[in-house]
């Protein structure tokens, strides 16, 4: 719990704009719920808040995650809640936040890659291996408009460099390829004059409260990890494979 509550005090100082705090209808329960949260964990950001099927458990929206509050007992608590038929209430929550915020994102700042008819817009890593995986697959398609937005992980020490050095070159969607293969791995980047974009896609993945990678909006559909089934399926075919980081 001490964990916990120090991740969301870090992500609230971080985070110094507050999220609008609303109630997903006006009822009692749900309004004395958000004041309680309020007073129990004040410098905790929320965007809304919900009821559950659990009766005295309340279901919030954070900018990064989704988390539940039970106020009579002042905890708060991670996890995912699954109905019974296998459902995961918690994953189709956050996936209806994440559609929700890719509305607006200015799409001129991103790496383009392609003019097929399907829409992606991507969070990668270029030395994430299920980025690279999922990058292939897409790679592989003519039916594709790809927009790519980048988030260096600090567990790859190089990848900070990779992104700069593919947003700095004259032909960024061929040395992104390169990249991705795995041309530059190990060994120095050839010298360039940094561009200043990283910056502009670092600001997209925050207002997205994106942590991780891969990342995907398939036709607007949210998508977690390099799931190339479910890619498949979206883009209308079908592949095996996929994970995240």
């Amino acid at each position: 719990m001490k964990s916990l509550l120090v991740l969301i005090l870090t992500f609230a100082l971080l985070n110094p704009v507050t999220a609008a705090m609303a109630a997903e209808e006006e009822n009692g329960d749900l309004a004395e719920a958000l004041r309680s949260l309020n007073a129990t964990f004040p410098t905790m950001p929320v965007e809304s808040i919900h009821t559950t099927p659990i009766d005295g458990v309340f279901e919030v929206v954070t900018p990064d995650r989704v988390v539940y509050f039970a106020p009579e007992a002042q905890l708060l608590f991670l996890g995912e809640l699954f109905d019974s038929k296998g459902r995961s209430l918690t994953r189709e929550r956050q996936a209806k936040v994440m559609e929700k915020r890719i509305e607006g994102i200015d799409l001129d700042k991103a790496l383009k890659i392609g003019s097929g008819k399907n829409t992606v817009i991507e969070v990668t890593d270029p030395d994430c291996p299920f980025c690279r995986k999922g990058s292939e697959f897409l790679s592989q398609r003519d039916d594709v408009t790809r927009y790519i937005f980048f988030l260096p992980l600090k567990m790859h020490p190089e990848a900070d460099e990779k992104v700069r050095f593919i947003l700095s070159a004259d032909n960024p969607a061929e040395v992104y390829e390169d990249v991705m293969a795995g041309r530059y791995d190990d060994q120095p980047l050839p010298e360039f004059q940094d561009s200043g974009r990283l910056g502009e896609h670092l600001q997209v993945v925050q207002k997205l409260g994106v942590r991780g990678t891969p990342k995907y909006w398939i036709n607007g559909e949210y998508l977690s990890g390099a799931d190339l089934e479910r890619m498949g399926e979206l883009l209308g075919g079908a592949a095996n494979g996929g994970e995240t980081e």
